[in-house]
């Protein structure tokens, strides 16, 4: 089967075609984005909707609608208004949040000991791994924002073994926002928590160089795509999916990437979306010789890049996901109270609730409050992101006391 999805117009769509994704719609469109075209009706039921491009996978197609095997997988109809929506949270942020901390733990963790089996040859253990992964998956399903909020508490000295957390984590959130099929998140949460696993085969002296690597440097430091790949590609299990995220992570839609330097027409809507997620966590994170940048920043850089690195939907689809200010990011207000974005407000994004906890005119600690920036009642907004050591704070001890267990 390949690896490679097509980006088809409604009106390329034939009985038998089996559609992975709605790529473009109107947004009151409310409907399942999987399975095989098999009848006339589904086609002009998704022309009503507002349905005006998709991604189909062209390995799948049926010779004709009226295979039996093609009726039995599912099909493509509008949810009714009765289903329960799967993808809705169904625990709120603080019960999810106890869990997500463990779990987030026990993640890095397990993460550690994987590079450290990867370092000595040992092998992996891929029944534990993908057990984590799939509980991230089902916390996400649950409540997205209590492990949204864990992807920011960032370690500088902890990056590679963070950063393939995060990815997994943030690509989960992701998936789940583009209405994929759950079995297909879990494939995507596994590739991208192995994405990076070549690495740890990188001699330190240029993986952790804090300088601009020389050509030749640059040239070895390529070669952890095809070093991870060898390493996970030994699993008989691994999913033809984990796998292309992972081969496919540093590739660009203008062919200018590696390994492969595949042209865009070649990148499966996965490749696209890891392009963006593990861009998009390398640029926030604060490492040893430099501090990450804002969101807002790094999101600005995804969208300047559009059309040349990445794909310019999922840019825009990736920033509704995640919010204008992302679960957990700091911010100070205009009022000079420090706080932590604990809700997103999707009617008004740049107004999100925000936990105050520090006031920076009176340099003191003050007492918790959930702000919601879109009443009128409170006059503060958002000043800027900002970095706890620009007011010498120590953020895992306030995150700990915004967002207790």
């Amino acid at each position: 089967m390949t690896n490679n999805l097509i980006k088809i117009d409604i009106s390329e769509l034939k009985l038998g075609m089996y559609v992975v994704s709605v790529a473009t719609a109107k947004k009151s469109a409310d409907v399942k984005t999987q399975g095989y075209i098999s009848s006339k009706a589904i086609v002009d039921t998704l022309h009503k909707l507002g349905v005006k491009q998709l991604f189909i996978d062209p390995s799948k197609t049926k010779v004709t609608a009226a295979d039996s095997d093609a009726k039995q997988e599912s099909v493509i109809t509008p949810t009714k208004k009765a289903d329960v929506d799967i993808y809705q949270s169904t625990h709120n942020f603080s019960a999810e949040m106890s869990k997500a901390k463990s779990l987030f733990s026990n993640a890095k963790d397990l993460q550690q000991k994987l590079l450290l089996d990867i370092a000595k040859d040992k092998q992996i253990d891929m029944k534990s791994i993908s057990k984590t992964t799939n509980a991230i998956v089902d916390s996400v399903f649950r409540n997205q924002d209590a492990l949204s909020c864990m992807a920011r508490l960032r370690i500088k000295d902890e990056y590679l073994v963070e950063h393939s957390l995060n990815v997994s984590i943030l690509m989960s959130i992701f998936a789940k926002h583009l209405r994929l099929d759950k079995d297909i998140i879990e494939q995507l949460a596994l590739g991208a928590f192995l994405h990076d696993v070549g690495k740890i085969k990188v001699p330190d002296h240029i993986l952790h160089k804090p300088g601009k690597l020389t050509e030749a440097e640059y040239k070895i430091m390529k070669l952890h795509v095809d070093y991870g790949v060898e390493i996970i590609s030994q699993e008989t299990h691994i999913s033809e999916i984990a796998l292309n995220i992972a081969h496919h992570h540093h590739e660009r839609l203008d062919g200018a990437g590696y390994p492969q330097g595949l042209p865009a027409e070649k990148l499966s809507i996965y490749a696209r979306m890891i392009t963006i997620v593990d861009s998009y966590d390398a640029m926030t994170a604060d490492r040893v010789y430099r501090h990450g940048m804002s969101p807002i920043k790094a999101f600005g850089i995804l969208q300047e890049k559009s059309g040349e690195i990445f794909d310019g939907e999922l840019v825009e689809k990736f920033i509704q996901c995640l919010g204008v200010y992302p679960i957990g990011t700091l911010v100070k207000l205009s009022s000079g109270k420090l706080g932590l974005i604990s809700k997103l407000n999707k009617n008004k994004p740049l107004n999100p609730f925000v936990n105050v906890f520090y006031n920076t005119r009176m340099n003191q600690v003050v007492p918790i409050q959930e702000l919601d920036l879109s009443l009128s009642k409170h006059q503060d907004q958002i000043d800027c992101c900002i970095k706890p050591e620009e007011f010498n704070l120590n953020l895992p001890a306030f995150f700990n006391m915004v967002f207790p267990d």
